[in-house]
This record gives C-alpha cells, structure tokens and sequence, in this order.
C-alpha cells in the first residue's frame, strides 16, 4: 500500500525539505490521517501507539501555525513521564530546525524548578512537560496560558493511569476556551471519553489498527512452575541469546532494583530504572542504556511509555502483566520500524489464564517452552560494546557534539566508527566510546584539550 507524501499538506516548503533533510519520505498511517484535520484546526482524539510517528502527527500541525514573533506558550504538550517529554521535545526540535528563533522547552519534575522560571521570564512558544510541574508554575505564576493555541494530551490513557485527571482538567481550566486540544491515547477507557467530553469541541476521532511492523516480533513464552524459577529461567534466556540489548519488565521498583542486582552479582552489564530513583541517576541510566554502554534494562513500566531505544534485541516480561494492552506496550519497544525483535514472556501456573487475552494480538499460536529447553552450561556474559565517559562541561560552556567529536577523532586519533551517541546537558556531557578505544579516549580527554579548554573526564 502506498503511504500518502508530505507534499500533500499545507506545510511550509522550509518544513517539507527539512522533513526530506530527516528521511521522512512519507506519512505513517496517524501521520496521515490526523495531520491534515489538525492542521485544520479541528479537535481530535486519535488512537496512537508509541513508535507510530504520532509526535510529527501533532507537532507539525503545531510549528506551521506557530507566530515566531510572539514569544508566548501558544502550544503546550502535557506526557507522563519526563522521559516521553524529553523525547517529545527534541523531536519538536529537529522539526523547527528551519524555522529561526522558535523556543522550545522542558517543564518536568526532578529538576529544580529556579532555572525554569529563569527560562520562562524569556519567553517560549512551545512547552512541553508533566502535569505535576506545569500545575507548579501555573499556581506560582511563573507560566501563562492565556494566549495558548494548541493543547496536546500525549499518551492520556497513561496519565490518567498515574492520577493527573484533576490536575490535567486544572490545566485545561486555565487556558482559552478557543484552543485546539489534540488528544493521543493508545486505549480509550471511560475516564478519556469524559475529558473529551468536557474539553474539546467536535473532536474527529481517528483509530488507525496497528502496524503489521508487529509481526516482525517473535515470541516464546516459557513455563514457569514456581515464581521462584524464573531468576534460573532468566539467566538460563540470557545465556542463550546473548543480546546486545535486552529490556526486563518487572511490576513493582523493589523486584526491579533485586532483580538487577542479581544480574550484577552474575557478572551481567544490567543496570534498573524505577520511581524510587533520583532524576539525575534515572536520566544517566537511560543514557547508558540507550548508547549501548549497558546491555540490559531492568525497568518497571514506566520505561515502557517513551523509552526509545534503536535496534532493542530481546525484551522480557519478568513478570507477567495483568491486562494485554500493558503486555502490548512491552513487547512494542522491540522490533520497530519492520526489524526484527524477540519478546519472551514468563509464565507462572496461576498466571496461565491471562494468555487467553494475548492471543488475539499475535499472528501466532501460544506455545509454552519448558525450561528443560534451554541450556544448563551458561557462558560469561558478554560486556557492553560501547563505554561511557562523561565531561565535566555542557551547553551553558558552549560545548556542542562537534566539538567533542573533534577532540577525540582530531588529536585524539580515534576512528569516526568508535565515537557513539553524545549528549549535552546544561553543564556536563556524555560520549560513548566503543569498548577497545575507552581507555584511549579517556586519556585524551584527561591529558588535552576540548574546544581550547581542559575539561575533566570520567568513565561511568
């Protein structure tokens, strides 16, 4: 079937050819049935799931109708986690790369809030945050809504599941009645057709059925005779494929935080993400995780909503979830884009009945592998292809990727091929560094110079 192009809406030719810069050659399914409503100005509550290209499907729509020359939140998108936000909004900013001084910003928990407020007094057009930090500046009216154009509800479902419904509606109260509200949810439970009902006007509602990219994920699904076996099973799965990235879905933080724990004590490259963790650590994880200098993600399913992670080999459901769409979300995060991925799902023999509900959503039959399957003799775990060095200097330095780049493939000597993912904070750095050239990068770095200044490093 034959995806609907770009050059079909009324975007700027600035954003087309940016779009094509991208490798954007046409439209997803979402893309292409929401973008020209919103584009419209029409209200809307579409059925997205993450990985389906729905953050273009609002954001485009958003940067076409945006006045560079007001300096004020004319849209503002509310996610669950500061993580989907962050993610939200670089995409934003790759999108508005040909568009000059359009301001875009973060508003997210875990971070102190005086240097947002510092950023607000200069104006953005537009916000993207969680509801808990932009209900904060809303109430110490450091942020207005007033002159809001758009709204965008992203991922919805899962931040009614977190307990924003009051807080979202609060927001909502506080911005023109006017406005446009795009909602994205990947399930629509009664509480989202309520808010829908409540705050939008006319809203075209949009369902587009899953991609067939699913079916590129193959499934096993092992059981286990007592909750006890599965660390054995676990380890046993691990052994076997040997994958170079591997997300492990436990229910609850304390499970996740043991289980990564055991992992280490087994000389595995695993590292664990969960609430009960400080922003700071919580965003190097990630980092770690996502730049291939960790090889196992032990992750509640808070890293299941914008945890975007190319190539993910293997994802496993420690624990087995209580519905489908949950488990759905899971093995989502592997074989994106048509590549192939693998899900292994755990099975405990009072949890047997919950496959029924997961049959629908397979394009294969359910078999359970016993754990006699697998191999007893386990070999050493393979470490991590790349390693992580971090620096002592950001953005507010004027240090930008290039430089970084410069430094160690310039004087440094190292290959372009060593030197993986960079990223930049306000005042620190991280660069991934393949394995075999860590020990060299880092003495550079140590011993030279970065942009002309000393800059201090470390490994992670």
């Amino acid at each position: 079937m034959t995806r609907a192009s770009f050059n079909t809406l009324p975007l700027s030719e600035a954003l087309r050819d940016n779009l094509v810069s991208m490798g954007y050659k046409s439209m997803t399914p979402i893309q292409a049935e929401s973008l020209p409503h919103a584009l419209a100005g029409k209200d809307l509550v579409a059925q997205a799931r993450t990985g389906s290209g729905k953050t273009a499907a609002f954001a485009l729509g958003i940067l076409q109708q945006l006045d560079p020359g007001h300096f004020n939140c004319q849209a503002l998108v509310l996610c669950p986690t500061r993580e989907l936000a962050a993610q939200v909004a670089e995409e934003f900013r790759r999108l508005a790369t040909p568009l000059p001084n359009i301001k875009i910003i973060t508003l997210c928990g875990g971070s102190p809030i005086g240097p947002q407020k510092a950023s607000l007094e200069h104006g953005a057009h537009v916000i993207v945050g969680t509801p808990g930090r932009i209900d904060d500046h809303l109430r110490k009216k450091t942020l207005r809504l007033d002159r809001l154009r758009t709204l965008v509800l992203d991922e919805a479902d899962r931040m009614l599941d977190m307990g924003f419904i009051d807080t979202i509606a609060g927001i909502i109260r506080q911005t023109p009645g006017n406005r446009q509200t795009l909602l994205f949810s990947a399930t629509f439970p009664e509480d989202i057709e309520r808010l829908s009902a409540e705050f939008q006007t006319q809203p075209l509602r949009i369902t587009v059925e899953p991609a067939k990219e699913r079916t590129t994920v193959r499934h096993q699904f092992f059981a286990v005779t007592r909750p006890k076996h599965k660390l054995e099973t676990l380890l046993k799965i691990l052994g076997r494929k040997q994958p170079a990235s591997c997300l492990i879905f436990c229910k609850t933080r304390q499970g996740c935080a043991e289980l990564a724990e055991e992992l280490q004590s087994r000389r595995h490259s695993a590292l664990a993400l969960h609430g009960d963790m400080e922003q700071k650590e919580r965003d190097l994880t990630l980092l770690r995780f996502s730049n291939g200098s960790a090889r196992i993600l032990v992750a509640t399913d808070v890293a299941a909503r914008g945890l975007d992670v190319d190539d993910l080999a293997l994802v496993v459901n420690y624990d087995m979830t209580t519905d489908a769409e949950t488990w759905l979300h899971r093995v989502g995060r592997t074989g994106r884009a048509g590549k192939r991925g693998m899900a292994i799902t755990l099975v405990t023999q009072a949890e047997l009945f919950r496959l029924e509900a997961l049959a629908p959503l397979l394009d294969q039959p359910i078999e359970l592998e016993e754990v006699q399957s697998l191999p007893d003799n386990l070999p050493v775990p393979e470490k991590p292809a790349m390693v992580t060095l971090a620096l002592d200097a950001g953005r507010k330095n004027k240090l930008r990727p290039g430089d970084i780049l410069g430094a160690l493939t310039g004087e440094g000597g190292l290959p372009g091929h060593a030197v993986g993912k960079i990223d930049i904070q306000d005042f620190s750095a991280c660069v991934a560094v393949a394995r075999s050239h860590a020990r060299e990068a880092l003495d550079h770095l140590q011993s030279g110079k970065v942009k002309g200044k000393s800059i201090r490093a470390r490994r992670l």
